[in-house]
């Protein structure tokens, strides 16, 4: 019984095989022939124009044809293909000189001619690999039914090498057609994998191309640390002058009114001071938010699982907080997860109208995994402004990435990850 079911799946998988390999052959000699052509035919004419205005377009319906074959080469034959496309900038300029720079950015960008060179390669040797997954089936099929009386049907008839006019050539045809499907069955989901495997060719960078990106990923994670850093001082700044400094100032001149009136107006001296009193108090408080919002105590004595759990319980929205952190970690990384997760929370009370949220704090595998999950009213997207969007940048400095899954209607969740290890 075990081994009827081993061929069974096995036979099962190979038909599966071969109804991918006939979708990819499908998109191969078609989505990609015309994205081929079409794209090939607007770059030249960019010098008169107008292929300034048509290829940002066609480039774009490249990019996700070949993000579509990556998603599908890790669905159907567990293949990662890295996505190394540069960010373009999301303030870029419209209209036909916003045009003149998008272009610029994408024809610079190296992965832009590799999937050009993908999409050659995937209406050829692509197509190749794809079709035989289906066409070794059908082939044998087809030798089949010349020996069941096709032969008489369609005539003289080359089957492969053998010519078929009788039935002991028919019957010589269904023997080599009963050979195709064993040889279809056998083999069709390596085929499947042979068609991802010369897709990774042509679409995963190069050494050279991934040190690149590397370089470039890590000269925009320290812009972005550099402006970050920056925007905290003039925060930092700003909440000193506006608040404290402020309160402070008011108090030395309640200080030196009080002095002056000590003797004469005992009374108004006495309210004074407590005007100064109360000034002193409320700008020890400001001061206190402040140094919370550098680097909170609870963080920095009790860690990240504790910090989290504080912050909720300040929060006006019921919210479930679940740590698993056996140790601390470094304290760059707490205090970037920290106020991610401040971040993402402030955006769940404020934008998505949440009764409640769930809070899940782990680290496993060498990453420090967040995610925050609200039962609001979804939406949320990472765009620029957006809080997610400081929320990315933040991350990015460490390496980590952030995802968000969020439809229209909730639930909202938002997930993060850093790669990082106990200190």
């Amino acid at each position: 019984m075990g081994v009827d079911r081993t061929a069974t799946k096995r036979v099962r998988g190979s038909l599966l095989a071969a109804a991918q390999g006939l979708a990819l052959a499908l998109l191969a000699l078609t989505a990609s022939i015309v994205l081929f052509v079409l794209t090939v035919v607007s770059l030249a004419l960019i010098p008169i124009g107008v292929g300034v205005l048509t290829t940002p377009y066609l480039l774009d319906l490249v990019r996700a044809h070949a993000t579509s074959r990556r998603r599908l080469a890790a669905e159907w034959a567990g293949m990662e293909i890295p996505v190394p496309y540069r960010r373009l900038p999301a303030d870029a300029r419209t209209g036909f000189v916003g045009h003149v720079e998008r272009l610029n950015l994408m024809l610079k960008d190296p992965a832009t001619w590799r999937d050009l060179r993908w999409l050659l390669t995937d209406m050829t040797a692509g197509a190749v690999t794809a079709v035989l997954a289906p066409g070794l089936l059908v082939e044998g099929l087809f030798g089949i039914l010349l020996f069941a009386g096709l032969w008489t049907v369609l005539g003289d008839w080359w089957y492969a090498f053998i010519p078929v006019q009788g039935w002991g050539s028919a019957f010589l045809a269904s023997l080599l057609g009963l050979v195709w499907i064993a040889v279809g069955l056998l083999f069709n989901p390596y085929l499947v994998r042979a068609h991802f495997a010369v897709a990774r060719a042509s679409l995963a960078p190069t050494g050279k191309a991934r040190l690149d990106a590397r370089i470039d990923q890590l000269t925009e994670s320290r812009h972005d640390a550099v402006d970050a850093s920056a925007a905290e001082l003039r925060r930092i700044e700003r909440d000193l002058h506006d608040g404290a400094q402020a309160r402070l100032v008011a108090m030395g001149m309640d200080l030196g009114t009080i002095e002056a009136l000590v003797e004469k107006d005992p009374a108004k001296a006495k309210q004074l001071l407590a005007q100064a009193r109360q000034n002193s108090a409320d700008a020890l408080t400001e001061l206190r938010d402040l140094v919370r919002g550098i680097h909170p105590p609870v963080l920095a004595e009790r860690g990240l699982g504790d910090a989290v759990k504080a912050l909720a319980l300040r929060l006006p929205v019921p919210t479930d907080v679940d740590v698993t952190l056996p140790g601390r970690l470094g304290e760059p990384v707490e205090s970037a997860a920290y106020f991610a997760v401040s971040e993402v929370l402030t955006n769940a009370v404020k934008h998505a109208g949440a009764e409640r949220i769930w809070v899940d704090v782990h680290h496993a595998d060498g990453h420090l995994r967040i995610s925050v999950t609200d039962n609001g009213q979804g939406g949320a997207r990472i765009g620029a402004g957006s809080g997610l969007a400081g929320v990315e940048r933040r991350l990015g400095t460490f390496d980590g990435v952030l995802a968000v899954s969020s439809p229209a209607g909730g639930p909202t969740m938002v997930t993060m990850e850093i790669p990082c290890a106990y200190s």
